[in-house]
């Protein structure tokens, strides 16, 4: 029988606890834009994302460098539309009835230029919103009452993306007695697996009075079972370091994210009839597993494999900033679906929590730090502190991360201007050095876009893992120029398309907008740096020396709206493969074809509701890892189609850019019926195997007048800890249940029971309805809505009404 995991880590010799170690959220704050009028919040909390929606929240006149413009012009969504901008207050009350001996408080990011003051002293500040840091507020606090107050400033023209406002992240105040643990110090990591064990090494410090004390540690697995333990006095230093064997190890992959618990304590011997007493003890989560990159390629825990990456940022659409586990729950879920194994926080350290979930569900990252160093991409940007404070902030991101297995590589920047400068060489060189010096086991990269620069200063030879941006048919040159033998796609593809809109024709064009401030879901639209899916997918499969790619991006983000950064209402992206409510475009299921091994994809495009379209051409495409598909129209056989050979040799750039704009190209990946005239009712594609036997089959059909709306959830039970979210998908659809493709109708919300309304979404990224008002319209279709427990156990009931049709449907939902 397995033993309870919590009894046997708290079965330690050492069994009587002194002034102990304590971490408490504060989450209960009071609120205020002007300190002077208060409300109160709960803190991971971001002021802007309730918008109203505006033009002229940071409106910004500016040449956009990294998109090859030359000319400034009106950016008016670049980063959001939202009120984000300006000075924002919090306080909130901490109570001692005894003081302890020491307090921190952690913040685990806050957006932007944080001062923290105790009572009110100045504590301490950091600049970077998103480096997690800690303030020592022991000398400031008194017996009784204690105020902590944060102020924030956001300046404008300091982001090239929505970055939330607030204490968008946890916040916790962390105290011990006076020996204790550094917690960032202690560093759990894999030397090396060899003959059915791992070699561990364990670092950790104390700090205060160690005479006549031991630490006694023990690791557990996640099944509860003892593994490994040790006992041994502290070093007078205060650091240690010591080896760990563990037998039989699980090791940490994508696949099986098997983790383990490290328990650690400080104990004081008081004779062999007397249980030891505790000062302090310290429980850290960790993975076995091994990461190497050579010219054989990225390897974890010794097996060879490709990235199959999507850069995220850190908002969660309708959520904003604010950090939410059940968000990043859902995020991760979808994209492993997809067949997805790995992320990179673009452009920004990650939070702790997105870190935790990664561990758990099984993501590798790669935990980025900046966008910019000393040369600013916008006027207010990172450039202003990168001088002072760069080192404490890359020294933070990986002090704070390095025992998350998932974790698997450090980025030092992203489309760096001093690339192609020895200044820009002299810098890598010095933040790569941080890493390797905190952290030995894991590479160091970073995003290059100026690849003959980044090379011909020596820039790009500088890091562990060179890393390009884009320009893929740039690759065959770029290799023949690194010593490393192998480089990775840092950032790829940028396709942009919108979900459920189709343009006809499909072109295969990097300068398409239109009217409305959509692009198409066709998936051959994408921008004058980047290039179509298909062009990496290529170079993946055919160049032995990459070593993956991390597409840009996983889901839509708020702000950035490419092709239409001059077009407004538009404030979101269009480039995520799932759209900003998290419901996957079309283009989720190409990528899902090629990634995902372990099930079969099947994906017909676009819908057939198209009235006015009858006898005109109607581009038809199916999306699969089968090699054939044939397409029927009322039954009508419009022939059987195969994916093609096709491939681009190594030769001049120019050359091999156009061979990866070619329709040959995506014949590769897909199958492609051009010519199909439209005439209402059923389109039906049967996949094939590699022997020509059918094997799957799916169909579509033509929807008549608006009839119900239907209601899914994402999962019918959630947490009552008042935090925990459930996703609910809303469909307009016919008698027969076929979705209404365009359907746009206005749709109102109510929350009753167990829970509360928290925001809606409907993935437009032109629309100016507000994410927290319980009525939005719906987009092509659909939309979501995101409910919330309230810390109540009980029945949950969502009602979406359709005042038009004069329609409404129920879900019954349950907190417990």
């Amino acid at each position: 029988m397995k033993r309870p995991f919590i009894l046997l880590l708290s079965v330690l010799s050492c069994v009587v606890q002194a002034q102990n170690r304590q971490e408490t959220d504060l989450r209960t704050w009071q609120f205020s834009r002007d300190s002077v009028h208060w409300q109160p919040v709960t803190v991971p909390h971001d002021w802007a994302i309730s918008g109203p929606f505006d033009k002229k929240w940071d409106l910004q006149c500016v040449a956009i460098t990294q998109n090859g413009e030359q000319k400034a012009t009106e950016k008016s969504g670049r980063s959001g539309a939202l009120p984000w901008i300006g000075k924002g207050f919090y306080q909130t009350e901490l109570t001692f009835e005894t003081l302890p001996s020491h307090a921190w408080l952690a913040f685990d990011g806050a957006m932007a230029e944080p001062k923290v003051y105790v009572n009110g002293h100045f504590a301490g500040e950091w600049k970077y919103g998103y480096t997690p840091f800690r303030i020592d507020a022991t000398r400031w606090l008194k017996k009784g009452r204690n105020l902590i107050t944060v102020t924030l400033n956001n300046v404008e023209e300091s982001s090239r993306w929505y970055p939330g406002a607030g204490l968008y992240r946890p916040v916790k105040l962390v105290t011990t007695g006076e020996t204790h643990f550094d917690s960032w110090a202690t560093f759990v990591r894999t030397e090396r697996i060899e003959a059915g064990k791992a070699i561990l090494k364990v670092d950790f410090q104390t700090v205060g009075p160690m005479k006549g004390r031991l630490v006694r540690g023990r690791i557990v697995d996640d099944r509860g079972n003892l593994v490994a333990s040790f006992s041994r006095p502290a070093a007078p230093t205060g650091l240690n370091e010591l080896t760990v064997t563990v037998k039989k190890p699980h090791c940490w992959s994508p696949e099986t994210p098997r983790l383990y618990t490290l328990d650690l304590a400080i104990c004081r011997e008081r004779g062999s009839k007397v249980p030891m007493l505790v000062d302090d003890r310290q429980q850290q989560r960790f993975g076995i597993r091994t990461v190497s990159v050579s010219k054989a390629g990225f390897q974890l825990n010794g097996v060879a494999r490709k990235f199959k990456g999507v850069c995220l940022h850190h908002d969660l659409g309708p959520l904003g900033a604010a950090v939410n586990k059940a968000a990043l729950i859902r995020q991760i879920r979808l994209l492993k679906d997809m067949g997805c194994d790995a992320i990179r926080t673009s452009h920004n350290i990650p939070s702790t929590l997105q870190m935790e979930v990664c561990d758990s569900m099984g993501m590798m990252v790669m935990a980025e730090s900046f966008d910019m160093w000393r040369y600013p991409k916008c006027k207010n940007g990172y450039a202003r502190f990168f001088q002072a404070w760069s080192e404490r902030d890359i020294e933070n991101l990986v002090r704070c991360h390095r025992n998350h297995p998932s974790i698997i590589m450090w980025s030092i920047g992203n489309e760096i201007p001093e690339q192609g400068s020895a200044e820009g060489r002299e810098i890598a060189h010095n933040l790569q050095a941080i890493c390797h010096r905190l952290d030995p086991t894991r590479p160091v990269t970073q995003g290059m876009d100026r690849a003959e620069a980044a090379l011909k200063s020596g820039f790009a030879q500088e890091m562990d893992v060179p890393g390009f941006n884009y320009r893929v048919y740039k690759y065959d040159t770029n290799i023949t120029q690194l010593p490393a033998g192998f480089l990775l796609g840092a950032e790829t593809a940028s396709t942009v398309s919108s979900r459920g809109v189709y343009k006809i024709p499909a072109r295969i064009t990097d300068k398409a907008t239109y009217s409305d401030g959509q692009c198409s879901s066709y998936d051959t639209e994408y921008c004058g740096w980047s290039n179509l899916p298909e062009a990496d997918f290529l170079m993946q499969e055919d160049r032995p020396w990459t070593i993956g790619q991390f597409v840009w991006t996983g889901f839509d983000y708020l702000g950035e709206p490419t092709p239409y950064d001059e077009f407004w209402p538009s404030r979101s992206s269009y480039f995520g493969i799932c759209d900003l409510a998290g419901i996957p475009k079309d283009r989720y299921y190409l990528y899902r074809s090629q990634w995902n091994k372990q099930a079969h994809t099947l994906h017909l495009l676009p819908h057939w509701t198209w009235n006015g379209r009858e006898g005109m051409e109607t581009p038809v495409f199916v999306y699969t890892d089968y090699p054939c598909a044939e397409l029927f129209l009322n039954g009508k056989s419009l022939g059987r189609k195969c994916k093609q050979t096709y491939t681009v040799a190594p030769g001049r750039p120019n050359e091999e850019k156009r061979r990866l704009e070619t329709r040959e190209l995506l014949q590769r990946y897909r199958l492609m019926w051009d010519d199909v005239k439209y005439e209402p009712g059923e389109l039906k594609v049967i996949a094939y195997d590699a022997s020509g036997k059918a094997v799957a089959t799916q169909q579509i059909t033509t929807a008549g007048l608006p009839d119900h709306l239907v209601l899914e959830a994402d999962r019918n039970s959630i947490h009552a800890d008042g935090d925990d979210l459930c996703f609910v998908t809303v469909s307009l659809v016919d008698a027969k249940g076929t979705l209404i493709p365009t359907a746009d109708n206005a749709l109102s919300f109510d929350v009753s029971g167990a829970a509360t309304f928290k925001a809606a979404c409907n993935g437009d990224a032109t629309s100016l309805e507000p994410f927290t008002e319980p009525r939005m319209k719906l987009f092509n279709g659909k939309l979501v809505v995101i409910v919330q427990s309230n810390r109540q156990r009980g029945d949950i009931t969502l009602t979406v009404t359709d005042k038009s049709l004069g329609k409404h449907a129920t879900l019954k939902l349950k907190a417990g």
